[in-house]
């Protein structure tokens, strides 16, 4: 007798005990079908949701940012300073003249430690060159006594020498995207341990 015939003879015989097993299985696999279509729809929504946050942030970043981009380098460095003042920093100053040796905005942050920060009115689509981390390196410590070392621009990006620099010699830097949401209200103080990262959207770094 065929295996399948026999197995039909067996089911019949046993029908009463076989079906709720049968059901049971069959509908379990039913829920784990569905669970997975609707984790797999979560999972496209949270992400298109994460996508769309991250744009809109963005765009909040650059209309936020089109006043600075206005303002000339004197003015952005009193913004910068005027920044620094809003969350906390005390006796700053701004040096408003060429010549400083990379001392734009000095201040004391709220826990007493020097902060001295460049300031680089770029454009946009410009990178901040390695020359220019490579004169700030140079004399924020050594010439400023500064604790933090701020590098701040409004441009989009870093070259990668750039910004090698500024981590190998502890030099926070805050591009275009960190420094829109600097102006937006975020906090200073945590803006620093990001240097150099970013949730919005910019340029690859140029070597």
């Amino acid at each position: 007798m065929p295996v399948a015939v026999v197995l039909v003879v067996v089911l019949v015989q046993h029908w009463a005990v076989v079906w709720p097993v049968l059901v049971g299985v069959l509908g379990l696999v039913g829920v784990t079908a569905v669970c997975w279509v609707l984790l797999g729809a979560h999972r496209r929504a949270v992400g298109q949701d994460r996508v769309w946050r991250a744009q809109e942030e963005a765009r909040a970043r650059e209309l936020s940012m089109a006043e600075v981009d206005g303002l000339s380098w004197q003015d952005f460095e009193r913004y910068v300073a005027g920044l620094c003042r809003r969350d906390g920093c005390t006796r700053v100053m701004v040096s408003g003249k060429s010549g400083d040796l990379g001392a734009d905005v000095v201040g004391y942050l709220a826990d007493g430690r020097k902060i001295v920060v460049q300031c680089k009115k770029y454009a946009p689509h410009r990178s901040v060159p390695s020359h220019d981390m490579q004169k700030f390196v140079g004399t924020a410590r050594l010439e400023h006594g500064a604790d933090v070392a701020l590098l701040v621009t409004t441009s989009r990006a870093f070259t990668k020498a750039a910004l090698g620099l500024a981590l190998r010699h502890d030099i926070v830097a805050l591009h275009r995207d960190l420094l829109g949401s600097w102006v937006k209200g975020a906090h200073l103080e945590t803006l620093i341990p990001l240097n150099g990262r970013g949730d919005g959207t910019r340029r690859r770094p140029t070597a």
